[in-house]
């Protein structure tokens, strides 16, 4: 390939190189226990952030570009849905779900240290809204710039999504028991009545 070829795969300048290594040097801190534990939720969460920094630093350049057509609207209204999630989401935990810092799982951080299994609210309908967030994010990046790689892109961050969300599923059954079983029953991953 190409410098020309490659550049335009990534889409990026050497900024935007600079850019993801610093981002990247972030990410790996952030998740240095769970990179140690490749069966643990936070392993496939980082390269879910790994694309999430990528899409961002792609498409860059699109974001205001255009600012009424088609595309960007789409894309800002996913952003919006991604805004409100995380928003909802972590207010949540944080008030009902009985935050509890003396947890000593490493691969957990912050919010995710949780006692309580919290069902209510936008939990009632889907188990996983900080992951939906990301991937409202993910798509809302793609409509910014569409093209096929970007589609790749999105694709791929949704996979690991999937596996990141499966992977929690399996620990919170081990933490919570039959009252998750019985909350899977009732709710979806990501959007309420669908998936």
């Amino acid at each position: 390939m190409t410098e020309k070829m490659i550049s335009a795969f990534w889409g990026m300048s050497i900024l935007g190189w600079i850019a993801l290594a610093a981002g990247s040097l972030i990410l790996v801190f952030i998740s240095r226990n769970s990179l140690f534990h490749p069966r643990s939720h936070g392993f496939c969460r980082f390269f879910v952030w790994e694309i999430l920094l990528i899409q961002v630093l792609r498409n860059l350049n699109g974001w205001f570009r255009n600012p009424w057509a088609g595309y960007q609207v789409v894309s800002w209204l996913l952003l919006m849905i991604s805004i409100g999630l995380v928003i909802w989401g972590v207010r949540l935990l944080r008030e009902l779900g009985r935050q509890n810092a003396a947890l000593r799982d490493a691969n957990l951080i912050g919010v995710e240290k949780t006692s309580h299994l919290v069902t209510v609210g936008l939990y009632r309908y889907i188990r996983h809204p900080m992951y939906s967030s990301l991937l409202f994010l993910s798509w809302g990046l793609f409509f910014k710039s569409p093209s096929w790689v970007d589609v790749g892109w999105a694709l791929l961050c949704t996979v690991f999504l999937v596996a990141t969300a499966r992977m929690e599923e399996r620990e919170n059954i081990a933490y919570f028991g039959e009252a998750y079983i019985e909350y899977m029953k009732r709710s979806r991953m990501f959007i309420p009545f669908v998936v």
